[in-house]
């Protein structure tokens, strides 16, 4: 057996930090996890930590690149309307009954790139009306959930391809480690002090009760209206089943929903955009009354387009997260094709559905209440990257007074 370039003790450190801050396992409580194939060394430390951290039962779900390169190098076209529903109502059903889940990516973020585009995207679609039953306990923030990263071999040769793929691959893992804070001598003391500093900036925001955003960079001048009684959220977050989570390992953003009518002007991408697959890079797009009427991009402009095309929130916005050009993961200087990581290097929107979170008493909202105070409904939530060094950011309260929130891409 080959040995692995990546330190033992650190994946045993990730997978601690993962259960017991990212989705802060439960004793009893059964966990769901979904991870590629690659990832398996994680997976097995995952399955250690959980169960000393009193998990009744773990349930892998394993996912292998070659066999989705199969379905689009060999199978019938009606492949491309079919998802496993079934599947997706059994994780459902799970979460109902109190499951935790974790995902662990680590993929090819380029797998698909040579794939039929439309294909990718009717998968996509297919897909994601099968997943909304079990996407719907996550961005209700019903269950504790957390996602994290595998250094993949693949992912790796993609981020350094002029290296050999032994030090590709410990590089991405550094970078990995490092951002998610298990390199130190107690990750677990680091990850406290940190969602504390991460507290200090929502309560805040959430002091300021500002009624939009204004940024403003080159090639952007976008007012975002924030949601009627929106909240904002950040670090370490108390899901609806009591249990306090950090659903992002690593995580450097405060967040919250953006009002689906009230967004207007024009943005442009700072970073490029892995979206299935597929590169989206130079995107730039306007709004009127919340709604995105023009996009282009200078690459992977049509995987943007039938993206929009989803459904009819897919072009309004469910998410807007605010990020220092100071974070660690923005001085790597590294892209890594990853919206986990590549979000929190920069201030970032989200195309599509909101969390009810990011409501005051959102626990207590009907799907009705939260359109109502403007959160957007879609089936898909992806994140794309907007600030840098050259940001600038004001609160807009609601007689119109602006109050400095981000200077040259730092807080203000």
């Amino acid at each position: 057996m080959t040995r692995s370039p990546i330190d033992p003790d650190l994946i045993d450190r990730l997978a601690e930090v993962a259960v017991r801050t990212g989705v802060n396992l439960q004793p009893g409580q059964e966990l769901v996890l979904t991870a590629p194939v690659s990832a398996l060394p994680l997976v097995r430390a995952v399955s250690r930590a959980a169960y000393r951290a009193g998990a009744s039962l773990v349930t892998p779900l394993i996912a292998d690149p070659e066999v989705a390169l199969a379905r689009y190098r060999h199978a019938p076209d009606n492949s491309f309307e079919v998802a496993p529903d079934w599947l997706y109502s059994g994780m459902a059903e799970a979460f109902g009954r109190g499951a935790a889940r974790m995902a662990i990516v680590g993929e090819d973020p380029m797998l698909l790139a040579e794939a039929d585009p439309s294909k990718v995207s009717r998968a996509g679609k297919a897909n994601s009306r099968a997943y909304k039953p079990a996407m719907e306990k996550i961005t209700n923030f019903d269950i504790n959930w957390s996602i994290c990263a595998w250094p993949g071999e693949a992912w790796a040769a993609r981020m350094f391809p002029d290296l050999p793929l032994e030090e590709a691959q410990a590089k991405l893992a550094e970078a990995i480690f490092a951002a998610s804070r298990v390199s130190g001598a107690d990750p677990v003391a680091a990850w406290a002090d940190h969602n504390a500093t991460l507290r200090t900036r929502t309560d805040w925001l959430n002091g300021q009760r500002f009624a939009a955003l204004h940024f403003r960079s080159p090639g952007t001048d976008l007012t975002v209206g924030l949601a009627d009684d929106h909240e904002w959220h950040g670090g370490a977050s108390t899901a609806q089943n009591g249990v306090t989570c950090n659903p992002n390992i690593p995580t450097e953003e405060v967040f919250t929903t953006p009002h689906a009518q009230r967004v207007e002007g024009t943005v442009r991408s700072t970073k490029p955009l892995s979206h299935q697959g597929s590169l989206i890079d130079g995107i730039e797009v306007r709004f009127e009354a919340g709604r995105i009427v023009e996009a282009k991009a200078a690459k992977g402009e049509d995987v943007l387009r039938e993206l929009l095309a989803t459904d009819d929130g897919a072009a309004r916005l469910g998410e807007v997260a605010l990020v220092p050009h100071s974070s660690p993961i923005s001085q790597s200087g590294l892209l890594f094709y990853n919206t986990l990581f590549d979000e929190n290097a920069a201030c970032h929107i989200a195309l599509g559905q909101c969390y009810s979170k990011c409501f005051r008493d959102g626990a207590d909202l009907s799907p009705d209440q939260i359109a109502q105070q403007g959160g957007n409904s879609s089936m898909i939530h992806v994140d794309w990257m907007i600030g840098g060094a050259e940001t600038d950011i004001d609160g807009l309260t609601a007689d119109g007074t602006r109050v400095p929130v981000f200077r040259q891409g730092e807080w203000a």
